[in-house]
């Protein structure tokens, strides 16, 4: 399984773009579509050059599939194309290693049909403790789009 294009733009609507280096909620250097790091693993820092919107999109598609497959690796049940989105919309913005270690997966793993999964999406709403109106939308757009 392998994001589609709703999938992608579930991502990119999100994340949004910037062409320079910005610090997320979280702290974190990020550029061009929600990248902390550049397809060659190389971190993003702030003293980092401008890069184009073009350049993003190839980056974010090539980093996106990435999250794919590391999702797809932790997945122990058959899930549609809708959760899959979801699934990796959640993974590339809370990060692989938290998915891997959330009782969402835990969930999901168990019964990929649980209303209770809706529940762990709303879970990670949270910046260094605080809640973030950006992230609880898309937690709640990605739970909507989980169930559809």
């Amino acid at each position: 399984m392998k994001l589609d294009t709703n999938g992608y733009l579930l991502i990119t609507k999100f994340e949004g773009f910037s062409a320079v280096p910005y610090l997320c909620s979280a702290g974190v250097s990020t550029i061009g579509y929600g990248s902390t790091f550049y397809t060659d693993g190389v971190k993003v820092t702030m003293k980092d050059s401008k890069i184009s919107e073009t350049q993003a999109l190839v980056m974010f598609k090539i980093i996106a599939d990435e999250f794919a497959t590391k999702v797809l690796k932790l997945l122990k049940q058959d899930v549609n194309q809708n959760q899959f989105n979801s699934l990796v919309s959640f993974a590339y913005n809370c990060g692989v290693t938290n998915f891997a270690k959330s009782t969402l997966l835990k969930k999901v793993n168990i019964n990929a049909d649980d209303p209770a999964i809706r529940y762990e999406f709303l879970k990670w709403n949270k910046a260094k403790g605080k809640i973030i109106v950006g992230l609880t939308r898309r937690r709640n757009e990605e739970a909507r789009i989980y169930f559809s």
